[in-house]
C-alpha cells in the first residue's frame, strides 16, 4: 500500500514537473521570494502544503514550483475551493500574497523518478 502510494506520487511529481511552464503576463506584480518565505511559514500554508509545498496524499495539494498563474492562485487564495480556509485581503495582502507566489515559483520542481535512486527499481 505504501509502495503503491508513493509510486502514485512520484508519478504525479513527474508528469507535474514535465509539464510545460505558462509564460504569460500573469505573473505576480514584483514579490520578494524571502519574504514569501517568510509569510509561507507565519501564516500557515506549510501546515496543509508541506514546508516546500510538497502537498501530501492526506493534506493539501502540491504548490511547489506552481503552474498557475498568479490571477489563478490569488483568486484560489480568496476563494478557495474544497476545505482550505479563504485568506482575505484584511489577513493576507495583494503584496504579501505576491511574495508568497514567487517563493513558491522559486522552488524547483520534483525531480524524475528516474534520478531518485530509491524509486529506480519501481518505474
Amino acid at each position: 500500500m505504501i509502495i503503491r502510494l508513493a509510486i502514485m506520487v512520484a508519478a504525479l511529481s513527474v508528469l507535474m514537473a514535465a509539464a510545460p511552464r505558462a509564460q504569460d503576463a500573469s505573473q505576480a506584480p514584483g514579490g520578494d521570494a524571502k519574504k514569501g518565505q517568510s509569510l509561507y511559514g507565519s501564516v500557515g500554508c506549510w501546515e496543509c502544503h508541506g514546508t516546500q509545498g510538497q502537498g501530501g496524499p492526506l493534506s493539501g495539494p502540491r504548490i511547489g514550483a506552481t503552474m498557475l498563474p498568479y490571477e489563478a492562485f490569488l483568486q484560489q487564495l480568496r476563494t478557495p475551493q474544497n476545505q482550505m480556509p479563504p485568506y482575505e485581503p484584511p489577513i493576507l495582502s495583494d503584496a504579501d500574497a505576491a511574495n508568497i507566489y514567487v517563493f513558491l515559483k522559486s522552488i524547483p520542481p520534483a525531480r524524475a523518478v528516474k534520478d531518485i535512486p530509491i524509486l529506480n527499481g519501481l518505474n
